[in-house]
């Protein structure tokens, strides 16, 4: 466990917030440890544990060894005690996950795409689909949270929507929040795809809030999640981490955004399917070349690369390298440490994703010999969306004092 700067100067809120995520992050720990972490007297520890006792937030589990005085009472997340659902929009496929206050999945749904659907079409399909996981899953609704909805689309946070999505115009300045809000009774929060699965990467791998990492998100494009002391660096608009949008080629093939070259149009999944064909993989793939079949069809090209098939693996593999390319940019300009890659994009292939990222950063990072890069396979690629918004729930309402007041859901 890392130890993090005395809490000194900040609100009894803050303060109970920060002790919170420092019970997160330390899975089993004593008070003892936590006023050492945390700068505070045993005298404050043990008052901020006695509420969050009374709360139900965590739990005594027992006593650890002797080190030569009374044994120490270990504490917990009381897992059982809340939930949060989470639901990842997506053209193809929306997954829908409840998780307990440690963000463990104790229940899972995929349902239909929003597809070309009209928002007002999908809402209440959402709400139905979602009431109907969480009463299956047999989860308590007092003990729920709220929901966490994970959208790909740069994000307007004045109207709280996500716009500019190529793939769903008509949700454009749709008011997601407000509209599911509506429909399931419950706080709703709105987040980008990779936005909420770096948090989920930080919330449930038990990250430390001193500790900075990078998510990369892919699923039918790419995007990036940072994060940095205990939250997600959103920028000027909520923003950050458009990594799709990063030119590798000036003179490439034009982008949707308006560039021409970017990571998206070079290695994203439609390419991976357009180059698939190009090859005469098609029949042989299964392939069908469609718009609503581009995730299934770059799935079925990166099973075939991730069991060795001679033609589709220099498929995956030439998108592999424009993605490690992409990171060590990305890595020279952040000086990032660590980097997940996360989301069903890197379900099938990951591992070849995953070797290339760590050749490039090892071989040209600026700072390679001041400090390596580590990279790793997220254990959630397939929900990790959707794990991500349920987890930014338990996020912006137990740990405030490292959210952004746009995220502080109603208590």
């Amino acid at each position: 466990m890392t130890v993090s700067k005395p809490l000194r100067g900040v609100t009894a809120a803050q303060t109970h917030s920060a002790i919170l995520d420092l019970i997160r992050s330390g899975g089993v720990v004593s008070r003892v440890e936590l006023a050492d972490l945390s700068g505070l007297t045993e005298a404050s520890i043990s008052r901020i544990v006695r509420q969050m006792l009374t709360d139900g937030l965590v739990a005594e589990i027992g006593t650890g060894d002797r080190t030569g005085g009374k044994r120490r009472t270990l504490l917990q997340l009381n897992a059982g005690s809340r939930h949060a659902a989470g639901v990842a929009l997506d053209f193809a496929r929306v997954t829908y996950v409840v998780t307990d206050l440690g963000g463990t999945v104790v229940a899972r749904a995929d349902g239909e795409g929003i597809g070309m659907a009209a928002p007002g079409d999908v809402v209440p399909r959402l709400a139905a689909e979602l009431d109907d996981l969480v009463s299956s899953a047999g989860v308590d609704r007092a003990s729920l949270m709220g929901v966490g909805v994970a959208a790909a689309g740069r994000q307007d946070s004045a109207h709280r929507v996500l716009r500019s999505n190529p793939n769903a115009s008509d949700w454009e300045l749709f008011d997601i929040e407000d509209a599911l809000s509506s429909a399931t009774g419950l706080p709703v929060v709105v987040e980008n795809d990779s936005t909420c699965a770096a948090i989920g990467e930080y919330w449930v791998g038990r990250i430390p809030a001193s500790a900075d990492f990078a998510t990369v998100y892919l699923a039918t494009g790419f995007g990036l999640g940072l994060v940095t002391g205990g939250d997600v660096y959103r920028g000027a608009s909520s923003n950050v981490g458009e990594i799709g949008h990063l030119v590798l080629d000036i003179d490439g093939p034009p982008c949707w955004c308006g560039s021409r070259g970017c990571l998206e149009v070079l290695a994203a999944p439609r390419r991976i399917v357009a180059l698939a064909i190009e090859r005469g993989l098609a029949g042989e793939l299964g392939l069908h070349g469609e718009e609503g079949t581009v995730r299934e069809d770059s799935d079925r090209v990166a099973r075939a690369a991730a069991a060795g098939h001679a033609e589709a693996l220099p498929v995956i593999e030439e998108s592999a390298r424009h993605l490690a390319r992409a990171l060590v940019s990305v890595t020279n300009l952040l000086d990032l440490g660590r980097i997940i890659l996360a989301g069903p994009g890197f379900a099938a292939a990951g591992e070849i994703y995953l070797r290339q990222a760590r050749e490039d950063l090892q071989r040209l990072s600026f700072v390679r010999a001041v400090h390596p890069t580590t990279v790793s396979l997220s254990a959630s690629s397939d929900v990790s969306a959707a794990l991500g918004a349920a987890t930014l729930v338990l996020h912006s309402r137990l740990t405030p004092h490292q959210t952004s007041s746009r995220l502080a859901l109603a208590r």
